[in-house]
């Protein structure tokens, strides 16, 4: 039995990893987890939140951790604390681009 949510985007990690055309090595291994290690995750072992976290946000959200930075977390909070508005406006000019790149 897993403690993740029927409806959390993580529970099914191995559909996520089939959609995504991977295999157990290259998907695992972008969030530093063995081959071995995710298997027993695809088969229903207990994954632990950070493990859920990760693999959210690199095979989810596609977000390459590897370019993120303090400081741009850090402007991301000045940002929303000191000016939303600016904040929401730059959100929705950022999702728009994505969409259509």
């Amino acid at each position: 039995m897993t403690t993740a949510k029927t409806n959390d985007k993580t529970s099914e990690p191995r559909e996520i990893r089939r959609k995504l055309g991977l295999n157990q090595q290259q998907f695992w291994s972008k969030i530093g987890v063995t081959q071995s290690g995710g298997s027993r995750y695809e088969s229903g072992r207990n994954m632990p939140r950070p493990v859920r976290e990760l693999l959210r946000l690199v095979h989810v959200e596609q977000i390459d951790i590897q370019r993120i930075k303090r400081e741009d977390v850090d402007i991301v909070d000045y940002l929303k604390s000191e000016d939303p508005d600016l904040y929401k406006t730059l959100k929705k000019a950022a999702k728009a681009k994505r969409k259509a790149g």
